[in-house]
């Protein structure tokens, strides 16, 4: 459930076919000035997304240049990514001193075309407020823009305004397909803190009312659900970023269940409803 960070000299840290979330991929690659890095995953559409730095991406002979325009962490400009159809082969190369990129996945069965999402492209909304300590914005790279594009990934930051706070409440999960009411999509998370000494917490409860995990949660750290209610928070005085991958079952559009002890709060937290929608 919790991966702490470690160095994973570019080998995928959520594989194919991984026991708690087999609808995700996951992979982060370091490189330095001039060097590449080729990957093909089949069975599995991709999205590359630069953390920080510059790439270019080539898929499948069709070029992307100057991928990235991010500095010192995800906080420092826009996200921008590439979209790549299911087992293409993908070189991508870094133009800047250097970078972290993250790879994107979920399993899907048909072969689309590629593209790329630069900072016209991605889908903002920004909800809840100080007051109810819910305040953040979603930056969607493969969101509601690209619906008709993708097959099952949805990959979007979700940043903390403000220092301090929750995220994913009112506590909800999307572990069963029973539409309309939920779908089945796995979920991972990779999680930074600004500053980087920062922390908290990604709560876990399996089922409504009942006691469950809670995992601590730092700067690198990831996370995989598979099923149950997970909201997370952050220490007063950091800002919290979390990069998300899902990955649906029988289709890309979310639909999210509320905890019922807390659904209610849905109609506390203002702009909640715009982002349950942007999701879908």
């Amino acid at each position: 459930m919790h991966i702490a960070p470690y160095n994973n000299q570019n080998a995928p840290i959520v594989d194919v076919d991984d026991a708690c979330v087999p609808l995700n991929y996951f992979n982060i690659v370091k490189l330095k000035k001039g060097e590449a890095f080729a990957y093909q995953v089949p069975g599995y559409e991709t999205c590359i997304v630069p953390a920080t730095g510059t790439v270019d991406v080539e898929v499948e002979g069709v070029s992307y240049a100057s991928l990235g325009n991010r500095g010192v962490d995800v906080w420092d400009g826009e996200p921008e990514g590439v979209y790549v159809p299911v087992g293409a082969k993908v070189t991508i190369v870094c133009t800047s001193d250097e970078t972290e990129t993250f790879i994107a996945g979920a399993r899907y069965d048909k072969v689309l075309e590629p593209f790329d999402v630069r900072t016209d492209g991605l889908d903002v909304v920004q909800y809840g407020s100080d007051d109810t300590k819910t305040h953040r914005k979603i930056k969607h790279i493969l969101g509601q823009k690209h619906h008709g594009k993708v097959g099952r990934l949805l990959v979007s930051e979700l940043f903390t305004v403000g220092q301090g706070g929750w995220s994913g409440f009112p506590s909800h999960k999307h572990d069963t397909d029973r539409l309309p009411d939920e779908t089945r999509h796995d979920e991972t998370y990779n999680f930074r803190f600004r500053p980087s000494h920062g922390s908290g917490v990604q709560m876990l409860q399996r089922a409504d009312n009942e006691p469950g995990d809670a995992y601590h949660i730092v700067d690198g750290s990831t996370i995989c659900l598979d099923r149950g209610y997970h909201p997370c928070c952050v220490l007063p005085g950091y800002e919290m970023y979390y990069f998300t991958i899902l990955g649906g079952l029988s289709q890309r559009s979310l639909v999210q269940y509320f905890q019922p002890t807390h659904a209610n709060q849905i109609e506390t937290i203002p702009g909640i409803k715009d982002m349950v929608a942007k999701f879908r």
